[in-house]
């Protein structure tokens, strides 16, 4: 039996689109071993990930197509600055002679702020707004979990893989990429290589669902709502979801937000059915689940953000200037004041995150792995849609 630990670089590269997951699980590092991360590394990658990010903004505001679009009803900015950082930030990891030490800074950079920006993006849900499709958006995510798991399942097995591999990138398709993966793989006893499979494996294809999505929402003619639903259901990694979402709209984005995090909750109640159905049938050996940990703590902040923003407790700041001004007095609500934050920080993670991703570790991926994650992400954003054209937006 695997130890279920992969190695640094590994992680590095193949988890670098999740960084805001604690494992439920952490061994501790031996001292020989150990790699301290050092504040200039730090330092150095927010810098560098600061002017991609502002780098970004340029290039987000340049009045021209595809960056502008004028149509009938208004202007449009279709790719988002938050993209735009991740791209430019992928691109000076493996184009540019970047230092190692600035990924490691980067990947505590994604892991402090990225909750921050999602605890943000709560001020801009009204909870009253999605009462009307809060069953059905909870049905469609419960019921895309149970088809994609099986579907990778079912698929991995037929195609020759191990029950372990096919049963990860089952988990970390269905609910939440990597977090998933490192949760599930103690129960299964799975071994190393089908860790780091299966982590690479969900990871690349979140990435392709992150810039894929967006522009398919737009070719499809889909509504904010029924994109928002569509990303939060169907694309892996939390931070993946969220920039997806904000790529397409403010409001799909903090719907996006709220439907994944409904996923992550959704991990714990994963793990007791896994318990029953795989792990017992299987005569694993006893294992000590800790489900507080399961859920992070930035899905309650995101929750208490919402909440406050929905009883509108969130106060207008009104600004008189001097009676010599010709600026008329006008009104700042803290709440989009509070979600414009949340999405500067977000470009400057996704500027960090970038600068994380790896190109050569992420082709390291095996092809029969990858070719059931695919079809499997195929079968779960196909059936994500079908349910919300049947039951949001009714046929």
């Amino acid at each position: 039996m695997g130890s279920q630990r992969i190695s640094d670089d590994a992680d590095l590269s193949l988890s670098s689109m999740e960084g805001v997951y604690v494992a439920p699980a952490v061994e501790p590092r031996p001292a020989d071993g150990s790699r301290p991360l050092q504040l200039p590394s730090v330092r150095t990658g927010a810098a560098v990930s600061l002017l991609i990010a502002a780098l970004s903004y340029a290039i987000h505001y340049i009045p021209a197509v595809p960056f502008r679009i004028v149509s009938e009803h208004g202007i449009r900015r279709p790719i988002s600055a938050s993209i735009i950082a991740i791209l430019v930030g992928v691109f000076v990891r493996n184009v540019l002679p970047v230092p190692g030490s600035v990924g490691l800074g980067c990947k505590l950079i994604v892991r402090r702020l990225l909750p921050v920006t999602i605890v943000l993006a709560g001020a801009g849900l009204n909870l009253t707004d999605i009462a009307i499709i809060g069953i059905n958006a909870l049905t469609i995510t419960i019921l895309c979990i149970s088809v994609a798991t099986a579907a990778a399942f079912y698929i991995g097995r037929a195609m020759g893989l191990t029950s372990r591999a096919s049963l990860l990138i089952g988990a970390g398709t269905a609910i939440c990429g990597t977090s998933a993966i490192v949760a599930v793989a103690p129960l299964i006893s799975a071994e190393d290589e089908d860790v780091t499979l299966s982590i690479g494996t969900v990871n690349l294809l979140g990435i392709v669902l992150m810039f894929l999505l967006p522009f398919l929402g737009g070719a499809l003619h889909l509504g904010d709502t029924a994109f928002g639903i569509w990303a939060g259901t169907s694309i892996h990694a939390v931070p993946q979801a969220v920039a997806a979402g904000f790529a397409f709209s403010e409001q799909a984005g903090t719907l996006a937000t709220l439907v994944k995090l409904v996923r992550v909750t959704l991990l714990a109640p994963f793990i007791v059915a896994l318990i029953f159905l795989y792990v017992r049938r299987s005569n694993r050996q006893r294992v000590t689940v800790h489900f507080s940990r399961l859920i992070p703590a930035f899905v309650w902040g995101f929750t208490a953000t919402a909440i406050l923003n929905t009883g509108q407790f969130f106060p207008a700041l009104v600004f008189r200037l001097a009676p010599w001004l010709t600026v008329h007095p006008f009104t700042v609500p803290m709440s989009s004041t509070l979600v414009d934050i949340g999405n500067y920080i977000l470009t400057f993670v996704m500027a960090a995150m970038g600068l994380e991703v790896h190109i050569r570790q992420l082709a390291a991926v095996g092809g029969k792995a990858l070719l059931v994650g695919s079809i499997a992400t195929v079968v779960l954003c196909v059936t994500s849609l079908a349910l919300i054209k049947v039951l949001i937006i009714g046929w």
